[in-house]
């Protein structure tokens, strides 16, 4: 036991070390923040997670022959989801509808967000936005934006003498 004029417990080794859990704090922070702000909009606990607006995680990357826009949606139909593009901003909106909405009852946790989501993009200008593609495979929305030709990187050979 060190002496330094105040009393300290003998050391233990890692037996007497308690286990923090730094990001078990941060999610029941994140729980007591969601659950002041349900209860002011009138909320009951869980049911503004599940059911509702929803955004779903999207990747956007650029090369050098354009823009590639990657969102995740799972479990939504190709049916539901809506790409429109209008002047420079390219907007993509859609639904994940509960598969047994009559046997919401019966479940015993939700945790899955559901509902419409609504997700905009505003273009570079040097994008060709008469030639937006987009493909819908595993879940995935893949949009790919190419640049227009003028704008692309040219490379040039010199000759050197």
């Amino acid at each position: 036991m060190a002496k330094t004029g105040i009393s300290m417990a003998p050391q233990q080794g890692f037996r007497g070390v308690i286990a923090r859990e730094p990001f078990r704090e941060l999610y029941e922070l994140q729980r007591g923040f969601n659950r002041i702000f349900s209860d002011a909009f009138g909320q009951t606990p869980g049911e503004g997670a599940a059911v509702g607006a929803w955004t779903p995680p999207v990747d956007v990357f650029e090369d050098e022959n354009g823009f590639v826009i990657k969102i995740e949606a799972p479990e939504v139909k190709r049916e539901d989801i809506n790409v429109t593009l209008d002047k420079n901003v390219l907007t993509i909106s859609g639904e994940r509808r509960l598969e047994n909405e009559e046997k919401r009852d019966s479940y015993h946790r939700i945790e899955r967000s559901y509902g419409k989501f609504f997700r905009s993009f505003t273009l570079s200008p040097n994008a060709n936005l008469e030639a937006v593609n987009a493909e819908f495979k595993d879940g995935v929305l893949r949009l790919s934006i190419p640049k227009k030709e003028e704008t692309k990187p040219k490379q040039i050979q010199v000759e050197i003498k």
